[in-house]
């Protein structure tokens, strides 16, 4: 059998081992909430990261193979830039739709089903017209508009069924983020597969099949939400606003006009950096009017605050979908017997590790809390920065070694260095999330979400202009190996080792400001 192949069949038998292990570990503990919650993002996370695994490839390769091929990496690092920007900038507005007419449960089936049209879009390209930008960027655009209103909703969703400093809201979201990354793990290794080996359209058309059982996960369990996440006025649903459609039937008909209005910002990367800057200021800006409006308002500065750690984390995480999985695909030797893994499975590797060490840290927390030594959110968040330098430290020795040995990667250097850039991670987002959940009061629990997601899209934008950095102009022909890999180390160590490990300073010292801030939330 290909090893390929194999490994494929191994990753599903395990998950469907390891998941019901953690579910049935769990059950007790977590209202039931969680573990619908844990397959419908599973799902939709299994969509977008089927999507990520391939999107910068089949951009150099196929959608611009007719240009240089540095050319080629710059623009395609632009649009995965925007694109996967885009995908955490829609959740400010999808956010607030939730909070004020659609509700959690409308506004996640919503998503949901634009997230599927724009999968089947996306696969019909790939047999109708492989290298039409206009139907690709349509395609994106659906998958944009649809996870704005899904990805903020589904985790503000859930910590609905937790009191507000619930012990067991950071072991919650712990677990329910090692649902994201089995969807992830699963798509990487299925739709990199399918992608590479088979043809595009199928790994993008797989990607959709996700979500549309996401979809009916999440359908077939209401019952079970009890009275949370309908609508918060039931006039918006009811009274006719125009022509005799209601206030939300307005709202979901201009979330499909917005499709083709999105899909334009694609080609004109100035003004989307422009217009993701401005909205920023602007986001950040009405927070801190909302931290004057409320009782402990200021707990809310303490999110404007790790906004912008969280912001830089994710600039060199991020790198996975572009800059790293170039270098992976281009310098590092992938050769597994006689079979080659394609470059986009590697990104199953931080799947892997959260799926193997997420319960890890939900016992962790809550041994540490119980101890009372459990760290502070903005400590995690420190952790979490160390960890993101130590991997990048990993790929630049490795690389180094190779330059001066003439030969190719070793394969354990990405390997670790995606255990490290996890093991930070782990630290950092799911904390995040339940942060948030904690620190905002609760009928803008949607909206504060949303600007949390808006720093994904900052630092995703920020990432695109890291890879940059390395793809510009194209090398000679007849450059040596140690020529092509060289911007490659320059930039890593720059950025994902030295302004990283400064970060990590800044916030350091910052900590006990931070945690007088929260005003007894831990």
């Amino acid at each position: 059998m290909d090893f390929v192949l194999g490994l494929l069949i191994v990753g599903w038998v395990f998950c469907l081992i390891w998941i019901p292990l953690v579910i049935k570990a769990n059950w007790k503990t977590h209202p039931r909430a969680l573990f619908v919650c844990f397959f419908a993002e599973m799902w939709e996370r299994f969509s977008y990261y089927g999507m990520r695994a391939l999107l910068t490839l089949y951009m150099v390769k196929v959608v611009f193979q007719q240009i240089s091929s540095g050319e080629a990496d710059v623009k395609s690092l632009a649009i995965y830039g925007s694109y996967t920007a885009s995908i955490y900038l829609g959740p400010i507005i999808g956010g607030m739709m939730a909070d004020k007419f659609l509700g959690f449960r409308k506004a996640i089936l919503l998503g949901g089903i634009l997230i599927s049209i724009g999968h089947i879009v996306l696969a019909a390209q790939g047999l109708i017209a492989e290298t039409n930008e206009t139907f690709f960027f349509i395609a994106l655009s659906f998958i944009v508009v649809g996870t704005g209103y899904f990805k903020p909703n589904i985790s503000s969703f859930l910590g609905k069924f937790y009191e507000q400093d619930d012990p067991r809201k950071d072991s919650a979201f712990n677990i329910f983020y090692m649902g994201i990354n089995v969807g992830a793990f699963l798509s990487a290794l299925t739709c990199g597969y399918l992608g590479e080996e088979v043809g595009w359209h199928w790994g993008f058309g797989l990607a959709g099949i996700g979500m549309i059982v996401g979809l009916i996960v999440f359908w077939f369990n209401l019952k079970h939400f009890g009275d949370e996440g309908h609508v918060p006025d039931k006039k918006h649903d009811q009274e006719s606003v125009f022509a005799g459609i209601s206030l939300n039937n307005i709202i979901i008909l201009l979330s499909f006009i917005a499709v083709p209005l999105w899909a334009l910002l694609f080609n004109y990367d100035m003004v989307f950096k422009y217009g993701l800057t401005g909205i920023t200021i602007a986001a950040l800006a009405y927070l801190i009017y909302l931290s004057t409006q409320y009782e402990n308002g200021s707990r809310l500065l303490v999110v404007l605050i790790l906004f912008i750690f969280h912001a830089m984390f994710w600039a060199l995480f991020e790198q996975a979908g572009g800059s790293l999985t170039l270098i992976t695909d281009r310098f590092v030797d992938r050769s597994m017997g006689n079979s080659e893994i394609p470059a986009s499975q590697f990104q199953a590797l931080n799947a892997f590790f959260i799926i193997i060490f997420a319960p890890a840290y939900s016992w962790l927390w809550i041994k540490l809390n119980k101890l009372k030594k459990e760290p502070s959110t903005p400590l995690k968040f420190v952790y979490s920065l160390l960890l993101l330098a130590v991997g990048f430290l990993i790929i630049v020795l490795g690389a180094k070694f190779a330059m001066e040995s003439g030969q190719k990667i070793i394969v354990w250097v990405i390997i670790f260095m995606y255990l490290f850039h996890t093991l930070g991670e782990l630290c950092l987002s799911p904390v995040g999330l339940s942060m948030i959940t904690k620190l905002s009061p609760q009928h803008i629990v949607g909206f504060t979400m949303g600007v949390w997601f808006l720093s994904y899209s900052v630092g995703n934008k920020v990432a695109t202009e890291i890879g940059k950095l390395i793809s510009v102009g194209d090398l000679k022909e007849d450059a040596t190996m140690a020529e092509q890999i060289s911007p490659y180390v320059d930039v890593y160590l720059q950025w994902g080792v030295y302004v990283v490990l400064g970060c990590a300073l800044v916030l350091l010292c910052l900590v006990p400001l931070l945690k007088r801030q929260m005003k007894g939330i831990h």
